[in-house]
């Protein structure tokens, strides 16, 4: 890919806190999570958008998401409302990533 994108980790972060929250960070008060836990999945959802950039459909990326969850995570096998989380998490980083690159 040719283009450079700048993606919008605030944009990214409301995405994966909207969708995808697999140890329950946002079960704390409000300003708990959102000041002292903002970034705790950052690295897990610029890798997601990372790889939609290179050409990942959706579906592999939630997969990727669920083998956070399970690996590194340790929360064992997702079931299967939480891989719609990682699906939806997924579709929606690929949704705004469009919008982004139509905005060049």
């Amino acid at each position: 890919m040719s283009e450079h994108i700048k993606i919008d980790i605030d944009a990214i972060r409301k995405i994966g806190w909207d969708h995808w929250d697999p140890i329950g960070i946002r079960q704390l008060d409000d300003s708990a999570w959102r000041n002292n836990a903002a970034d705790e999945y950052d690295t897990y959802l610029l890798q997601a958008a990372n790889m939609i950039l290179q050409g990942a459909t959706c579906e592999t990326v939630a997969a990727y998401l669920d083998d956070i969850i399970s690996g590194s995570m340790a929360l064992g096998p997702p079931s299967e409302a939480v891989h719609r989380a990682s699906l939806l998490t997924a579709e929606a980083i690929s949704a705004y990533l469009q919008v982004d690159r139509a905005s060049f």
